[in-house]
């Protein structure tokens, strides 16, 4: 019986990678249907902030689009396609889904176990991209890299940058918070320690691996991390415990003269507590890369503010990235094929 399986892709995860490496991994050329969504080019919905597809985060297309798309296919590998409960009932050859995402936020996963479809992810497939954003932002924050650029393409040499009073420190010097211990955690801690800052780690869920206490990195409770750390970054996911949990009483507990890099999620922070936290000079900057509303209103306050460097959502786009994701997702289709169990079963 001839296998029938639908990629769809993006301008991002391009459907024939996804192909390549399917055919590489099964020695084999599956019956597959290619498709490609305009994302980035066109933004996704996002369903944090507003409610989406049946309560979907983060997917593009609609419900009509993609059922077309999908058509009689057994397995669908995605990144971006959305899944919700009454897309299911209308696709009953659908047996196999694999998501080329860390979670599978655009898949309604409590009606992909009641019909037993078995739903696969690639998680940390941008560990490294993002840890390495990571430490550029927090340079660029710390070090007035954004604020030097920025001056000089408006035609202002920005010479009081190095008066005494305005110079940024050197990680060598600064205690660095790390809000989560995950795969991208444990990696900017990793990273961290070549520049020689003394670094915490708060996520009540992990221990320390035996190198990182060996090299003096300690766990602590989240209030004693923002009590103590110059720079706070986060990179825990979001859940009902997390989801707004940098508040105003959160950010009234950092240091004074404190940096905050959110390369994770948006809803993690509370952005009108950062707005008014920075534009009364209780923290010396922010990095955003990530937001609770994408793509960010034209008039959002955080984009007049001086002490803040905003990116759109790019920490894990990497050719690296693209490469890891699409062979999980083939590895994991050479196993339902075969057979075999799936390594990362959602």
């Amino acid at each position: 019986m001839t296998v029938r399986i639908a990629i769809i892709g993006d301008n991002f995860m391009l459907p024939e990678i996804f192909a390549d490496a399917i055919a590489t991994a099964s020695r084999a050329a599956p019956d597959m249907a290619l498709h490609r969504l305009p994302w980035p080019d066109e933004p996704m919905e996002h369903g944090y902030a507003m409610q989406g597809m049946d309560g979907l985060k983060e997917y593009q297309g609609s419900a009509e689009a993609t059922l077309a798309m999908i058509g009689e296919a057994d397995l669908l590998v995605t990144h971006l396609a959305p899944l919700s409960r009454s897309m299911f009932g209308q696709l009953p050859k659908l047996k196999f889904v694999a998501v080329s995402r860390g979670g599978p936020v655009n898949i309604d996963m409590a009606a992909a176990r009641e019909r037993g479809v078995v739903v696969v992810n690639t998680p940390g497939r941008n560990a490294s991209a993002v840890a390495e954003f990571t430490l550029g932002a927090i340079l660029a924050e710390t070090r007035n890299i954004s604020r030097g650029h920025d001056a000089l393409r408006g035609g202002d040499w920005r010479g009081d940058l190095y008066r005494a009073d305005t110079t940024g420190r050197e990680l060598s010097e600064m205690t660095v918070g790390v809000v989560g211990y995950g795969a991208i955690g444990t990696r900017v801690v990793k990273l961290l320690k070549a520049f020689g800052c003394r670094v915490l780690v708060a996520d009540p869920y992990v221990q320390l691996s035996y190198q990182d206490a060996r090299d003096g990195v300690e766990l602590v409770a989240l209030e004693r991390l923002l009590a103590e750390s110059d720079v706070v970054t986060l990179h825990a996911r979001v859940t009902e415990e997390t989801t707004g949990f940098m508040d105003a009483a959160a950010l009234a507990r950092m240091k004074s003269d404190a940096t905050l890099i959110n390369t994770a999620r948006g809803p993690l922070l509370d952005y009108d507590a950062l707005t008014e936290a920075l534009g009364r000079g209780h923290l010396r900057g922010a990095m955003l890369e990530t937001f609770a509303v994408e793509p960010v209103p034209d008039d959002w306050p955080l984009l007049k503010l001086p002490n803040v460097t905003l990116t759109p959502h790019i920490a894990g786009a990497s050719l690296k990235t693209v490469k890891i994701a699409a062979d999980q997702a083939a590895e994991e289709v050479r196993r339902y094929l075969a057979g075999e169990p799936p390594v990362n079963p959602c």
